[in-house]
């Protein structure tokens, strides 16, 4: 007679984590419970938010008032602010395996809204630059949701991609998805043009590879081929060059290239330690270009002085300790990818704003995150942010459930740390 083999193999803890690999139960609705990551993380982003609320009115209120309202921009901003608090509080409510479904539809909406800015009658053109969308009083700017949908929709397919044993990714199945999806969105934002935006795509990208097990000498490869491609574009384009030259020697021409850069260091030079005071900023006055966008933290560093700065330096570094302390706790592969990701976007975004304000490193039009005015960079940032919360709340839950039969704890699992070289 035939033995009975089945309660042998349910015994087996490997076929049982086999059988659970192949199914997965599907996300929650709630986030799960709030931990002092989740506070820490969204008392920094108030502060942010409400810093950038009180700079972005004082910043702009001169070209505000003479273009006839004085309260217009910061109004607009407000309402931004609005809105931006809701997806923070909605993307940090639900589990954040959710957005593993939603990455698809992002990065497509992502890639149709870039196509769509480059065709004559839709895209409209600010500043030398075709970025946005407008309907009505809305305008929208694609390539900041597509920050967002890169990230999430990379995490998600490498995620997928994971060998069953939880090993680092060979480097084939890492740059595979990873390279052809940058030089799309390169090509559609560097149409527009806009390189920033373009630098930070790339920084995305290569914060998720190298968090995913890219070996070093791939990532520094893949950084000076990044710099080499920056250099390119900065000669052929006048004006970049024009950037550059200014940042090299801004006293060489001072009233053209190193316009920017002088009036940005007088602005930093003349707070000194405590700031002219809150509203009382001169560089405003049509000398600092762009001072509630790109250099508003020139105007943060003259009304609020070194101590100023220094906070705003601070809370971007409790941004970048938190942000890492969740990526480590995570419980999946997927959450601790976003909440790196998220994390190096948004601290280095900060560092090439300050740089290029402090005369550290060129103006790429960078701006600060939750600081400078931008309706769809605010609203996606706090939605970034909510994310980032919902994984520390996430993996809360996960520590606080006991382990499935047959399956592993993390402490349990062999390390997969492997060698970078």
């Amino acid at each position: 007679m035939a033995r009975d083999t089945s309660t042998s193999r349910d015994q087996d803890p490997a076929a049982r984590d086999d059988r659970w690999r192949q199914w997965r139960p599907p996300a929650r609705f709630g986030a799960g419970p709030w931990t002092p990551d989740a506070t820490g993380i969204t008392m920094v982003t108030l502060l942010l938010v409400v810093l950038g609320l009180v700079m972005s009115f004082s910043a702009s209120f001169v070209d505000a008032a003479e273009a006839g309202n004085p309260f217009g921009v910061f109004t607009r901003q407000a309402t931004w602010a609005v809105i931006g608090i809701i997806a923070f509080v909605v993307a940090a409510s639900v589990d954040h395996r959710v957005w593993r479904r939603l990455s698809w539809g992002l990065l497509a909406i992502s890639l149709v809204g870039l196509i769509l800015v480059l065709i004559d009658g839709i895209g409209l053109e600010r500043y030398g630059s075709t970025r946005w969308l407008g309907v009505g009083p809305l305008v929208v700017q694609p390539s900041e949701l597509a920050k967002l949908a890169t990230l999430l929709w990379l995490a998600d397919v490498l995620e997928r991609k994971r060998p069953k044993d939880r090993s680092l990714h060979d480097v084939d199945h890492l740059l595979l998805p990873a390279l052809p999806l940058l030089a799309l969105l390169a090509l559609l934002v560097l149409m527009q043009p806009d390189l920033g935006t373009t630098i930070l795509l790339s920084l995305i990208v290569a914060s998720i590879l190298w968090v995913e097990g890219l070996p070093s000498r791939f990532v520094a490869i893949l950084a000076m081929l990044g710099l080499l491609g920056v250099a390119t574009l900065a000669v052929v384009a006048p004006y970049r060059l024009a950037r550059v030259t200014g940042w090299l020697n801004p006293e060489a021409d001072p009233l053209g290239g190193g316009f920017q850069l002088l009036q940005s260091r007088y602005a930093l030079g003349s707070g000194g330690v405590f700031g002219v005071g809150l509203g009382s900023s001169r560089a405003k006055w049509n000398f600092v270009p762009n001072p509630e966008t790109d250099f508003i933290f020139a105007i943060i560093g003259e009304e609020l002085g070194l101590v100023g700065a220094t906070a705003v330096l601070a809370l971007f570094g409790a941004l970048l300790y938190f942000g890492l302390r969740v990526a480590y706790a995570a419980g999946s592969g997927f959450a601790r990818t976003v909440a790196f990701a998220i994390t190096a976007w948004l601290v280095g975004q900060a560092m090439i704003n300050i740089g290029a304000v402090t005369g550290l490193l060129p103006i790429t039009g960078v701006t600060l995150p939750l600081v400078s005015v931008g309706g769809s960079s605010l609203v996606s940032t706090l939605a970034a942010l909510g994310i980032l919360v919902a994984i520390t709340r996430g993996s809360a839950t996960v520590a606080a459930s006991p382990p499935r039969p047959g399956r592993r704890t993390a402490r349990e699992r062999p390390s997969t740390g492997g060698s970078r070289s």
